[in-house]
């Protein structure tokens, strides 16, 4: 624990889960554009930002499509997956999260989000949880999507921890590479045999120990 300085959480799926929020948006959308979308598909979208997400989906069409196209599109699918989360509430906090908040700010280290969601403060003011983060990367203004390390590297820079002090926390594949490109202790929370690549992995919050890493 003495390593650390800070600690860099993502949100879906490892705070709250709007996965079946966004599975939800994304199938409504890929069906009015003849493209078949299961869980299976919905996998592949696990940490990649919302146009690389589309490309993914579009993919399957046989028609092309503009960057006007795939803007308005985009914002289809965002806008109903907004109207989705309006529902959200502290009680689709995932078991362990707040527990987990409270061991780190209780061992004084600072505590940032690294979400590529663009809905990130939404989601955290329905779960009443803003106030316990020193920083919330903004989406809107990363370049790269994960695996590419540009949020992690924001989110250590905004705390002013270097990124061998931090420790990110991480539920898809695409998080992970981007905590180890970032050059941070990656903790996996899910599947060992999913997130090789993380140096430690949890099936959740509910385990999370500071001391253990």
């Amino acid at each position: 624990m003495n390593q650390f300085k800070a600690v860099i959480f993502d949100l879906d799926g490892v705070i709250t889960d709007t996965a079946h929020y966004h599975y939800l948006a994304w199938k409504a959308l890929a069906e009015s554009e003849g493209v078949h979308f299961d869980h299976a598909f919905n996998e592949n979208l696990k940490g990649v930002d919302r146009m690389g997400s589309l490309n993914l989906i579009l993919a399957g069409s046989p028609k092309t499509y503009s960057m006007e196209q795939k803007l308005a599109l985009a914002d289809r699918k965002n806008r109903q997956y907004v109207e989705l989360i309006a529902t959200m509430s502290e009680a689709d906090l995932l078991p362990g999260a707040i527990d987990a908040l409270a061991a780190v700010r209780a061992a004084g280290l600072k505590i940032g989000l690294a979400s590529v969601s663009k809905n990130a403060f939404t989601v955290l003011e329905r779960l009443g949880i803003r106030d316990r983060f020193d920083y919330v990367v903004d989406a809107a203004l990363i370049a790269n999507s994960k695996p590419h390390p540009e949020i992690f590297l924001n989110a250590a820079a905004a705390l002013g921890v270097a990124p061998a002090h931090c420790l990110g926390v991480e539920d898809a594949v695409a998080g992970v590479a981007s905590i180890k490109s970032a050059g941070m202790f990656a903790l996996g929370v899910g599947s060992p045999e999913v997130l090789t690549q993380a140096d430690r992995v949890i099936p959740s919050l509910a385990q999370f120990r500071l001391g253990d890493y």
